[in-house]
């Protein structure tokens, strides 16, 4: 999976960034068990790429959730 750019998550519709989001923190978890089991990930960095990943769209989601509190 490709680093998700904040212009790229922006564009998708609610429900398909609540399944990328599902998605990236199931992946982070079999990273976290591969590491946990002492075995060596194939791409060390790839957790932390997840993780921001992960932050981006909770932010933007939030950003969103919280636009639309102000709105009304």
């Amino acid at each position: 999976m490709a680093i998700l750019r904040s212009q790229e998550i922006r564009k998708m519709k609610p429900d398909e960034r609540s399944k990328q989001l599902n998605d990236l923190i199931a992946e982070l978890l079999r990273e976290r068990a591969v590491v946990s089991a002492g075995g060596a990930p194939e791409n060390p960095g790839r957790p932390r790429e997840l993780r921001r990943a992960i932050a981006r769209i909770r932010t933007i989601m939030n950003e969103e959730k919280n636009a639309r509190a102000t709105v009304t």
